[in-house]
């Protein structure tokens, strides 16, 4: 039962008074570079809905970037975090540890793939967790370069900046970057040049022979991959290119780090979108849904990797914080006990047909892809030339918002937008927020 009545609403303008007076203390009082996708201020969120300061209720396909999986209220995360909150807020597990951080070590090495001896280490958000991986993946192979891909996004510390591709708003102005970073060719089928038939295979080789003539498959410590690209634009790589990635990598010695940062916990209708080709991580990165809407990131992987590390040198003060270890539990015995896996598949089933339904109509739309509740649509100003088209993205996600839809935009080209329902959100918002889409593509 939601606490909030799971329906779309509007009663003032967007952004009503209440909004607009917030956003005038904001704008005194937060840095400007913090941005924001809509400037409404939220009151409460549950299920599919987020409802505003002002009363007006959006329906949700944006789940705080995929964080609220479960919902941003889900009975068993509150449940369990509030039990914590009134135990203890913290001790640092690296003075006095506690148990939640073992049970949550403990569900991850069930949950994430292989059946090797797993152990883990968590951190408070998704970049500590690459950065992290990548410390252990030097120090587990005593050597330096790190290989990410085209498209690729792994955070805004100055580490992951270097492991980013996109420039703007996420690097422009903030560098030197830290070396040893190499980018190489992903299988982006939608715009490989000969077609996504041949994309997986031709990729690969691509992304093998800049390896091994600029870097030195010898020199490589990890090669760093999102299963599902996400701020690249939903890029689901093609078929055939991740598994031979990950047998090069095994054939070389270096470490295969799957970011499942975004993809992960439920979202592709897979616990990781790994999973669809088969693919076992030396190491997996987690955060957003794994803890309800909690800052809670991990670095899962194999034991002997993961131990590399000398002793004190993987932490950091808040890292598995208590509060934020029973969310995780109780996100993990919700996405367990509705079987989200299944709702992610159902969303996908509901809303691809329609998406490709909205593409023959609409020849704005360039692509549809994705997998479960992970999908996007690109948009173009000409299906021939495949031009990216960035104001008609930013239009239609405008004319959502105002009509009561959240979604939100990404890509290289900042030309996608992409939706991120919560997994439990109900098939008639679902449905009601694609007729709002709909709308907002026939008004371009």
């Amino acid at each position: 039962m939601s606490a909030i009545p799971q329906e779309r609403r509007l009663v003032t303008a967007v952004p009503g008074p209440k909004s607009q007076e917030l956003q005038s203390r904001r704008t005194a009082s937060v840095a400007g570079g913090v941005g924001s996708v809509l400037p409404v201020f939220a009151a409460k969120a549950d299920g599919g809905i987020v409802e505003d300061v002002d009363g007006n209720r959006f329906i949700d396909f944006g789940s705080g970037i995929a964080v609220t999986t479960v919902g941003a209220s889900a009975e068993a995360v509150v449940r369990r975090a509030s039990a914590q909150l009134a135990d203890f807020t913290h001790t640092c597990f690296m003075v006095t540890p506690y148990e939640g951080y073992v049970a949550v070590a403990e569900a991850l090495a069930e949950l994430t793939p292989g059946d090797h001896a797993k152990k883990s280490a968590l951190f408070n958000s998704g970049a500590e967790a690459v950065e992290n991986a990548v410390k252990i993946a030097r120090s587990y192979t005593k050597r330096q370069a790190v290989v990410v891909f085209d498209h690729g996004y792994h955070g805004r510390t100055n580490l992951t900046m270097a492991l980013t591709s996109k420039n703007m708003p996420y690097k422009h102005g903030f560098g030197p970057f830290a070396p040893e970073v190499y980018r190489v060719p992903v299988a982006y089928g939608y715009r490989w040049p000969t077609g996504p038939d041949n994309c997986g295979p031709e990729a690969a080789e691509q992304a093998i022979d800049h390896i091994a003539k600029q870097i030195g498959a010898e020199n490589v410590a990890a090669i760093i991959i999102e299963p599902v690209l996400g701020e690249g634009g939903f890029i689901e790589p093609a078929k055939g290119f991740l598994p031979a990635i990950a047998q090069y990598a095994k054939d070389n010695g270096i470490v295969f780090v799957a970011d499942e940062i975004q993809s992960g916990f439920c979202r592709t209708g897979q616990w990781f979108a790994c999973e669809d080709e088969g693919i076992v991580p030396d190491l997996i990165t987690t955060a957003k849904g794994i803890a309800g809407g909690l800052p809670l990131s991990a670095v899962t992987g194999r034991a002997e990797i993961m131990d590399a590390a000398h002793g004190g040198g993987l932490g950091g003060t808040y890292g598995g914080n208590p509060v934020a270890c029973a969310g995780a539990l109780g996100a993990i015995e919700t996405m367990k006990e509705l079987d989200l896996n299944a709702r992610a598949k159902r969303i996908e089933a509901v809303m691809k047909p329609r998406l490709a339904a909205m593409q023959e109509k609409f020849e704005a739309i360039g692509d549809v892809r994705g997998r479960g509740a992970m999908l996007a649509v690109e948009l173009v100003k000409d299906r021939t030339t495949k031009e990216p088209d960035p104001q008609a993205t930013a239009k239609v996600a405008k004319a959502c918002h105002e009509a009561g839809l959240l979604v939100l935009t990404t890509g290289t080209y900042s030309n996608v937008v992409r939706f991120l329902p919560p997994l439990v959100i109900g098939e008639d918002l679902l449905n009601d927020g694609l007729d709002v889409l709909e709308e907002a593509f026939a008004a371009l």
